[in-house]
């Protein structure tokens, strides 16, 4: 995680708290928990519970993809500057079970006029990677905070 002044870490924790508190599909459907917001960054968690489960028995690749989207969403949000998926991709590495604690890290690899690029990697309790996702951002008209 980057040093950044106070004045860009509450501005992106403000525009992250917002955005959480209006993602019903994350916050409440999903379960999610935001950990982190920082400019360029977030982190967040999720238990996966018997409605994430497949028929294996699984974690079901789709929440996995959903929480690292979500995590992706907040990161290129977070200077204030509403932004939207242009693309993604995921990679999944390791199966996830029923009561893991999975964590999505995200983090901006480059902003250039509209465009941005975030890497997330999605682990669970033990530290192992479960998945990585890469996120392009595209910058639209508008904030996140209300003007």
């Amino acid at each position: 995680m980057t040093a950044h002044t106070a004045e860009a870490l509450a501005l992106a924790q403000s525009a992250c708290a917002h955005m959480f508190e209006a993602d019903v599909a994350s916050r409440i459907t999903m379960g999610m928990s935001l950990m982190h917001c920082a400019p360029g960054e977030a982190q967040l968690q999720m238990t996966v519970t018997s409605n994430h489960v497949n028929g294996l028995g699984l974690c079901h690749g789709g929440f996995i993809f959903t929480l690292a989207d979500s995590a992706f969403a907040f990161a290129c949000n977070s200077r204030n500057q509403a932004s939207v998926a242009s693309g993604c991709s995921i990679e999944f590495l390791e199966a996830s079970v029923l009561g893991d604690v999975l964590t999505a890290q995200a983090t901006e690899q480059l902003v250039r006029g509209r465009a941005g690029v975030y890497d997330i990697r999605v682990s669970n309790q033990e530290g192992a990677t479960i998945a990585l996702f890469r996120g392009k951002s595209t910058a639209i008209k508008g904030t996140v905070l209300p003007v």
